[in-house]
């Protein structure tokens, strides 16, 4: 891998992880696309790393407030859980942090358990050369439904509510939909960003929830992927092109979520709507025509 390709494709993880447009998706696609030689899973792991890097430095505040209610959230839980929404978020004391910090860990359960019974299949099919072709046309249609039901929820959703006032019913809605986002193509961000708007939060809110829900998951993969890459044994090349990625993937990153946040205050979900059609229907054609 050359230093050229380790940006690259930083750039596409940093970005895609967060924009609703599948990063597991892209990140097969674009070495595909262009003759490259596929990174491999350490590669991966480290990039996702500087992800998790980009969502823990934009998030700190919340993600701190998070921690210091931990002994709040661990004292009476099921109490939390079952109070009633806040719509302003104004809880007495650290509760509707802690609240939060207990909708993370629920809404976190469906991937943890479709990950542990289904993510080493899923790299098996999607990251060999068996399976190429066919893992392709795949992540295209998933790329147009899923456009399809974003689209759809965008337009029949409400609008109204906040974070403060979700429930666990939300929660493991959107935690399921992140589940479903283990299939390249389908998007983590987009699948529980669709399923947020279809619970009736607002565009923004929708979004953030979704950020931070992945904090969980991300930062397993992430610890996963340092014991990865400590037992591949990466010569000095390939640690400094890791480096590269990873570094590139966090500030690409960070400039997704907070482009994203301020763009869905304001606008709809259209832009990445049209982009996914477009980019299913751009691949179906390359494998139609033989191109590739």
């Amino acid at each position: 891998m050359s230093t050229f390709e380790a940006i690259v494709i930083g750039l596409v993880q940093g970005l895609t992880e967060f924009l609703p447009i599948s990063s597991s998706g892209h990140l097969i696609l674009v070495p595909w696309l262009f003759g490259w030689e596929e990174p491999g899973l350490s590669f991966d792991a480290a990039m996702h790393l500087g992800t998790l890097l980009a969502v823990f430095v934009y998030f700190w505040r919340e993600l701190l407030a998070m921690v210091l209610a931990a002994p709040t959230a661990v004292s009476r839980p099921l109490a939390i859980l079952r109070s009633t929404p806040s719509p302003t978020g104004t809880s007495p004391g650290r509760e509707s942090d802690a609240r939060l910090a207990l909708l993370l860990i629920v809404g976190s359960i469906p991937g943890g358990i479709v990950g542990l019974l289904a993510q080493s299949r899923i790299e098996d099919v999607f990251h060999g050369e068996k399976h190429q072709t066919l893992s392709i046309v795949v992540i295209a249609m998933l790329l147009m439904v899923f456009a399809l039901f974003l689209w759809w929820a965008d337009r029949t959703a409400t609008h109204r509510r906040r974070i403060s006032e979700m429930t666990v019913r939300d929660t493991l809605t959107i935690g399921v939909a992140q589940a479903m986002a283990l299939i390249p193509g389908v998007s983590r961000s987009g699948a529980t960003l669709t399923a947020g708007l279809f619970r009736g939060l607002r565009r923004a809110d929708a979004a953030r929830f979704s950020f931070l829900l992945g904090t969980p998951l991300v930062t397993l993969a992430g610890l996963k992927g340092v014991v990865d890459i400590l037992s591949a044994d990466p010569t000095n090349t390939e640690l400094r092109m890791m480096a590269v990625g990873m570094v590139t993937s966090a500030f690409s990153g960070f400039a997704a979520i907070s482009v994203l946040l301020r763009y869905l205050q304001r606008s709809s979900t259209v832009l990445f709507v049209i982009y996914r059609l477009v980019a299913g229907l751009f691949l179906l054609g390359i494998i139609i025509t033989g191109i590739r």
